[in-house]
């Protein structure tokens, strides 16, 4: 029998990110609270930046987006923020998001699934995703689990499983 496998990625729908975006920016502005404030979210290349008179104004445009991405099914892990910064009589935040596994990322991945997983399991590094290999259909699902359970600082989904 051959040997079962799946993929750990860590990927974003940019088409639900730019959906999140507009409603984002549809709702602040008709939102009474971000009246006269300059309130505003938009792309800037591929960073996502906020802007408002306020440094709590700026912070409640990102926790609108922020909502807009979750109820998308977008992990808040994939978004990157700065903090808010004074430019000029502006606060901004930039945002990114965030995509593919880092090498360090993809090694501890690995090092949880060689040292917690079933025995039978192989984990390989390919590029920017995780490619893991078994006989055992079970393993590979006991190593999904595995994962999930981990609170690891980036997000994860499960792709290719054949």
């Amino acid at each position: 029998m051959a040997d079962s496998s799946f993929d750990i990625v860590s990927k974003v729908d940019r088409q639900e990110v730019d959906n999140a975006l507009n409603q984002a920016a549809k709702e602040i502005s008709t939102r009474f609270d971000f009246k006269n404030v300059g309130a505003e979210i938009a792309w800037s290349g591929e960073k996502i930046e906020m802007k408002a008179s306020s440094e709590e104004r700026v912070k409640a445009v990102l926790d609108v987006f922020e909502t807009k991405l979750v109820k998308r099914g977008i992990s808040l892990k994939a978004l990157e923020k700065g903090d808010p910064v004074l430019s000029g009589k502006e606060y901004r935040v930039s945002a990114s998001i965030q995509e593919g596994i880092s090498q360090e990322n993809a090694k501890k991945v690995s090092k949880i699934i060689r040292d917690e997983g079933p025995k039978s399991v192989k984990a390989q590094i390919q590029g920017d995703e995780l490619r893991v290999t078994s006989k055992s259909r079970d393993d590979l699902q006991a190593v999904q689990a595995l994962v999930k359970g981990k609170d690891l600082d980036f997000a994860v989904q499960f792709v290719n499983y054949r």
